[in-house]
């Protein structure tokens, strides 16, 4: 297996839309975390600024995250999740180099 690698997703939402998101979001997170490849899903939310969620997502291989984005389930995601934002999304694929626990 090659290094396992992190992708950081930004999203900023209007206050009014949260909720929307959120369902998006929970009625596919389970088909997301079960995608091929995808080893821990974790969305989170800023304390200081409610609007903006981060989501992080380890994949296997950059392979793994590339079938997920051109994948019918991630269109339908990314097609109800995009129309939302109230910002440009920003991401990031990092390698994860230290982990303690």
């Amino acid at each position: 297996m090659s290094n396992m690698f992190v992708r950081i997703v930004k999203m900023s939402f209007d206050n009014e839309l949260i909720d929307s998101f959120l369902d998006v979001f929970n009625s596919n997170k389970e088909s997301i975390r079960s995608f091929p490849g995808c080893c821990f899903l974790e969305l989170y939310q800023d304390k200081n600024n409610s609007n903006i969620f981060f989501t992080y997502s380890y994949w296997n291989d950059e392979a793994d995250l590339e079938n997920y984005r051109t994948s019918d389930l991630f269109k339908n995601v990314w097609s109800k999740t995009k129309i939302l934002f109230n910002d440009k999304p920003e991401a990031w694929s990092v390698n994860k180099v230290v982990s303690l626990k």
